[in-house]
């Protein structure tokens, strides 16, 4: 089964950290690649750039998009990243994301991705 964990950020407790701890954290994300992933167990990443450079869409009753900048909601967490990975079990999927150097931060969510037919990546 594939899950999404979805990496919290906090952007407050993320610009409080010195410079060397938020190289630590990117050091950490290297690590948990190459150590805690085991080999043969499928995992892609990506890290998402900074809120300020996000734009919100949304399409109401009119069917006329409304653009706005930055993130749908104003709230401390917000996605940061996320990992997909494959595993056998929902245990192994918590495991890893308490692995990932954000638990220690903020929060890592996982969630189960639902299978539809014909819309396999």
């Amino acid at each position: 089964m594939k899950y999404l964990l979805i990496i919290t950020t906090d952007l407050r407790v993320w610009e409080s950290l010195p410079p060397e701890e938020r190289s630590e954290v990117f050091a950490a994300h290297d690590r948990f690649r190459t150590q805690v992933v085991e080999p043969g167990e499928p995992c892609s990443s990506a890290v998402l750039a900074h809120p300020s450079n996000t734009r919100t869409v949304r399409v109401r009753d009119g069917g006329e998009a409304s653009v706005t900048n930055g993130p749908y909601l104003d709230t401390r967490g917000l996605v940061g990243g996320f990992y997909l990975i494959e595993s056998d079990t929902l245990g192994r999927a918590t495991e890893l994301a308490a692995a990932i150097p954000d638990a220690r931060l903020t929060a890592v969510e996982v969630r189960p991705l639902m299978h539809i037919a014909g819309l396999e990546m």
